[in-house]
């Protein structure tokens, strides 16, 4: 009996010990690694109040909608690049990565090669890998839109000239350039046969100022080109294009105006909030629809719901991947200055908005929704000699290419 009591006891502090350590290990072992997003953005970062700010847009609503985690890492310079997505990728906790621009393409490039299971995303750039997601957009459709815009709004006030300010001379903003100059031949044309005027052509006035970064050069740039007559400058120059709206306010309240003319057209988010009666409209570029659905894919891929992942994913007029802001856009996007910190007065903002607006005649927006309608499914409206078609099917334009935009359409 005594041996049999024995063998109880032993059995019973071996089956607690086990039960202890069982629960032991428990609670000591962390719980499973929660899932990532990760945007690595480019020099320019976060509190551009566009390009990069839509982009963490765009993943903060994925994160949220998805249960993940956003992290976010800032490039001080391109040679951070590399070691910004390296460091995210060997942790092997991100649903995916986003590369916010396209001068990241080439790092993304050879990342992907060195991590082949984890998924990638980047903005702006087409890397062909099976693990690399390209997000593109038909900033040329939206362009056309706000140039049409700028034109019959220079011609309304008796202005001579139109410009755009522009950040580093890369392909994509061949894209902008060629889309607005196109936009404000076609602009003029319908000016022309609304009003039954004989109307000179705009002067388009063109400035690149090499950075991102950089609102002092942009300001500098619209103040040059005010004073050449530039009746509204269109800022395709991220950060560097705040300035563009210093510019043009200090314009108008220096001669005793509360709003323009001369306007400012914001690019990326709706900016038109940020000197409200100054910005005239916004080509908005939903970089945070292409970060969220590039979240969104990865899922998707990951679960097994598709087969493949790496893809050319274009957004443009059809898509809702490009177009021009509205008054009722407003609300979503003042959310942009609210996270970055900005305090708005969103009752004040939508009245000034609204007011500039209506100040200008109704036809002339009601030509610019014509033509973003058309342009959805008809490329072969033709200006000076140049269908958008033929824009369209020499993209990715190169500096040769964009030259010739330029002296055919008179920029």
């Amino acid at each position: 009996m005594r041996a049999v009591a024995r063998t109880t006891i032993i059995l019973v502090l071996i089956v607690v010990a086990i039960v202890a350590g069982a629960l032991a290990y428990y609670y000591s072992t962390p719980p499973a690694t929660e899932l990532k997003i990760g945007l690595v953005y480019d020099i320019g970062g976060r509190g551009d109040l566009s390009f990069n700010d839509m982009a963490y847009l765009g993943g903060n609503r994925a994160a949220k909608d998805f249960g993940l985690k956003l992290v976010e890492v800032q490039s001080r310079s391109e040679s951070d690049y590399l070691p910004n997505l390296r460091s995210l990728a060997k942790s092997g906790e991100y649903v995916v990565i986003v590369a916010v621009g396209f001068l990241m393409a080439d790092a993304i490039s050879q990342v992907a090669d060195e991590y082949p299971n984890q998924l990638f995303a980047i903005i702006d750039a087409v890397v062909d890998k099976p693990n690399v997601l390209s997000v593109v957009f038909k900033e040329h459709e939206g362009s056309a839109l706000v140039g049409a815009l700028a034109a019959m709004v220079a011609h309304h006030y008796n202005y001579s000239a139109v410009g755009v300010v522009l950040g580093m001379e890369i392909p994509v903003l061949y894209k902008f350039e060629a889309g607005y100059y196109w936009g404000i031949r076609y602009g003029e044309k319908i000016y022309a046969e609304k009003t039954g005027l004989n109307i000179s052509p705009l002067r388009i006035l063109w400035t690149y100022t090499g950075r991102f970064d950089d609102p002092a050069g942009g300001k500098t740039a619209t103040q040059a080109q005010l004073a050449q007559g530039a009746g509204l400058v269109y800022n395709v120059a991220g950060a560097t294009g705040l300035g563009i709206f210093e510019a043009v306010e200090e314009y108008c309240v220096s001669r005793g105006r509360t709003q323009g003319p001369p306007f400012g057209i914001g690019v990326d988010a709706d900016q038109d909030w940020i000197k409200p009666g100054f910005i005239i409209a916004s080509m908005m570029k939903r970089v945070d629809v292409g970060v969220y659905t590039a979240v969104k894919r990865a899922l998707d891929y990951r679960d097994g719901k598709i087969q493949k992942y790496g893809a050319i994913l274009e957004l443009g007029l059809a898509e809702g991947g490009v177009g021009v802001s509205s008054v009722e856009d407003l609300d979503v996007f003042l959310s942009i200055a609210e996270q970055a910190g900005k305090r708005v007065n969103k009752t004040e903002i939508v009245a000034k908005v609204q007011a500039m607006r209506e100040s200008i005649p109704s036809w002339i927006w009601e030509e610019v929704a014509k033509l973003a309608n058309e342009l959805k499914t008809n490329k072969n409206i033709e200006v000076q000699g140049v269908k958008f078609s033929d824009i369209e099917s020499a993209i990715p334009l190169d500096a040769t290419e964009i030259q010739q935009i330029r002296q055919a359409l008179g920029a």
